[in-house]
């Protein structure tokens, strides 16, 4: 297997490629050259994205698919082999979400956010194999996000979800490695947060106005993580550097982390609207083909940059409290 894949000619299937970083990590890979299969339910916003696939010089095929269903999977990888004649990568991207504490998330939107997120990426991996097996090798990359390593408050289904996806990643490249299928590279990507319509799309159950916690990253700079774990893989890869800080953290001292980050998310998630109670689009799909979210002004340079300063800072002092803490112990 080559160190460095080429991504010109390749075949790569996108699951949730209507919007958001599905999107993007499309018109990245279209502008080298890829041809790109593009799932998700709304066929409509997906034929938005394949003509500007097409318009950037890839390739493009649009397969409408719900994860949930194992068959329209298996479909999916098919009829990507059958139009291209063979599959070098899948991004499992698609994921949906409901806000709010635990207990007053209904519980069919709780099994859904699994179905689709979870089981979604399971099916995902499980199509994609043996045509990836087939080819010689490939690349398998699914998008945990951050939160497969910490967690969050009022997102307690996504956030299961997500440490689902890592766990299984780890565990599917074990047995790749062991069975001499090791030509197949199974990677994370674990961003922070995106500037994606996820948070407009969210069920919502929190009685407010749903906006994402700063620092605001760019879905390109996800995409640009997915395209070189595509041409280079690793078995992890942040995207934005507040994801890595906040994985540090964690680590070194997690109660503490814990604390903070809940602290943080609780005062910063929400926005002054009040608003009723919404299903989003975890059981229907928006129709509008759209990689950000509007949230420009929450990612601007200075708010990114004041954001991750005070990160860091904070990551400073749960590390000197952790060493504290040691040192107290020690002379015990």
């Amino acid at each position: 297997m080559p160190l460095t894949r080429s991504l010109t000619d390749a075949v790569v299937v996108i699951t949730g490629a209507s919007s958001g970083i599905g999107t993007a990590t499309a018109y990245a890979l279209a502008e080298r050259g890829t041809a790109v299969v593009l799932a998700a339910r709304s066929e409509p916003a997906l034929d938005e994205v394949a003509q500007r696939c097409r318009d950037l010089g890839g390739r493009a095929l649009v397969v409408p698919t719900d994860v949930t269903d194992p068959v329209e999977v298996e479909r999916l990888a098919d009829r990507a082999v059958t139009e291209f004649g063979r599959l070098d990568g899948w991004v499992n991207n698609a994921a949906v979400s409901a806000v709010g504490l635990f207990d007053e998330i209904p519980i069919e939107e709780f099994r859904r956010v699994l179905e689709v997120n979870l089981l979604g990426t399971v099916y995902g991996i499980r199509a994609a194999l043996p045509h990836l097996g087939a080819a010689g090798g490939g690349v398998l990359v699914n998008n945990a996000s951050v939160l497969a390593e910490v967690a969050m408050p009022y997102q307690s289904a996504y956030n299961a979800t997500k440490h689902g996806i890592r766990g299984l990643a780890d565990t599917v490249r074990q047995e790749l490695r062991v069975t001499g299928r090791g030509a197949i590279s199974i990677c994370t990507v674990l961003p922070a947060t995106i500037d994606t319509p996820f948070f407009r799309h969210a069920a919502n159950h929190s009685g407010r106005e749903l906006v994402p916690p700063p620092p605001v990253y760019p879905p390109e700079v996800v995409a640009r993580t997915i395209v070189r774990l595509l041409r280079r893989p690793r078995r992890e890869a942040y995207a934005g550097g507040a994801a890595r800080l906040i994985g540090l953290q964690w680590r070194l001292a997690p109660a503490v982390a814990e604390r903070v980050l809940g602290w943080y998310v609780h005062r910063t998630q929400f926005g002054p609207t009040a608003r009723l109670d919404s299903t989003g689009n975890v059981f229907h799909p928006d129709a509008q083909a759209r990689h950000d979210g509007g949230w420009h002004g929450r990612r601007r340079q200075i708010v990114r940059v004041t954001a991750a300063f005070g990160l860091a800072a904070a990551g400073t002092a749960v590390g000197t409290m952790a060493a504290m803490t040691r040192r107290a112990r020690a002379g015990r």
